[in-house]
């Protein structure tokens, strides 16, 4: 096996396959991805992506298996095994799609199903612990696909006191770093979260957090109101106004005036914030495509907010790139270029398809840990100090 690896490493070009899915557990991303070189040699050539939607009642088991509540450790342990066989089907259906052979990939990045993100840290029999858990085991897709496996990219981090995310910012340091502008790098997926590239910079002056829900509190309040996934377009909130009111209770949540680094998911803006948006707007009778409007309106105040409190002091912001599953939003792009003032693009422009940036990203935090190469941020994380992320199975 070792063998295998420095015969990997040696590869100037190669074929990696990247797998994400977020927190809102809709699906998982597929991106095949021709990767040469690394660090910031890397050069990046999409050759497909394809998106793979969890049946609905798969989607509610994951969730129900994230909250503490109603988790069951039999559950979660075949859930382990169920999404990285899901996982290794959807990538066997990827390559027919695109005439590829899985004897032609050279290795997967696996980003795992957080259920789970517990940055904090707590006492524990006398010792501080913090942890991180995403299932869908990259030893069982090493297994079932015969294809060398990077899984567990977070937990490095985390155990070096780090917050374990975001990871993202250092793919955007390779992809979008500019000597002439700087950059505000965002990704609006089930939670919110931005890199800062100043011009010229340098990995350790990466600055990157969560900055709060992106379309998780959305969701959710879409398919209680209106029976649907998620707001298409953002044409629901568009439809409504934004009620000031319920947007002052919102941002008065805490994690909005934290300071970085710092790192949020369903713990913070799951359930428990939905009941409370609910209370709020039945206590001011407010109409749900207006709560709608609002929630969408609160995701881009957080993400100016944490701009505005702990960057603008010290850089101004020139462009703006988004990607997520936000970047299709109509209502929250408009409200990003009505708060930044600045060029609002998406990371398509850039080659980096806005749906499956995600996935990409960890295709190239996979070349990055075979090729030995720390992919963590102390400045973004708060670890103690850089490290290769993930581990690699067979």
């Amino acid at each position: 096996m070792l063998e295998k690896l420095l015969e990997l490493r040696k590869k100037e070009k190669k074929i990696i396959i990247g797998l994400m899915s977020g927190t809102s557990a809709d699906g998982v991303d597929v991106a095949v991805v021709e990767v040469k070189g690394n660090g910031k040699d890397t050069k990046i050539r999409t050759i497909g992506w394809r998106t793979f939607p969890f049946e609905n009642d798969l989607k509610l088991l994951i969730l129900k298996n994230s909250q503490p509540e109603t988790s069951r450790v039999d559950e979660i342990c075949r859930l382990n095994f169920l999404i990285a066989q899901i996982y290794a089907d959807s990538i066997f259906k990827t390559l027919e799609e695109l005439n590829l052979k899985p004897s032609e990939v050279d290795l997967i990045g696996s980003h795992g199903q957080t259920i789970q993100h517990l940055p904090n840290a707590v006492e524990m029999f006398g010792y501080k612990v913090k942890s991180t858990l995403q299932i869908g085991d990259p030893g069982v897709i090493a297994k079932l696909t015969g294809i060398p496996t990077v899984g567990n990219f977070r937990i490095g981090d985390v155990a070096l006191g780090g917050e374990g995310a975001p990871l993202v910012p250092y793919f955007d340091y390779l992809v979008f770093g500019s000597d002439e502008i700087n950059r505000l790098v965002l990704n609006i997926g089930g939670i919110a979260n931005f890199t800062v590239l100043k011009r010229g910079c340098d990995v350790e002056e990466v600055i990157a957090f969560d900055t709060g829900p992106g379309n998780m509190v959305v969701d959710a309040l879409v398919k209680i109101f209106f029976r649907k996934d998620y707001d298409e377009d953002g044409e629901i909130a568009q439809s409504g106004m934004v009620s000031q009111e319920l947007l002052s209770k919102m941002s008065q949540h805490p994690f909005i005036a934290k300071k970085p680094p710092k790192s949020t998911g369903r713990e913070e803006f799951g359930s428990a914030f939905v009941e409370k948006i609910l209370k709020w707007s039945e206590e001011i009778s407010l109409d749900p495509k207006d709560i709608i409007a609002t929630a969408s309106e609160f995701t881009v105040y957080a993400i100016y907010k944490n701009y505005e409190l702990f960057l603008k002091p010290t850089v101004e912001i020139e462009e703006v790139i988004v990607s997520g599953g936000g970047a299709k939003n109509k209502f929250m792009l408009k409200a990003l270029e009505r708060y930044f003032n600045v060029p609002v693009k998406l990371t398509d422009e850039f080659g980096i398809s806005s749906d499956a940036k995600e996935a990409i990203c960890f295709a190239v935090l996979a070349n990055e840990t075979i090729s030995g190469n720390p992919a963590n941020i102390k400045s973004v994380t708060g670890a103690v100090k850089r490290t290769i992320l993930g581990g690699v199975y067979f």
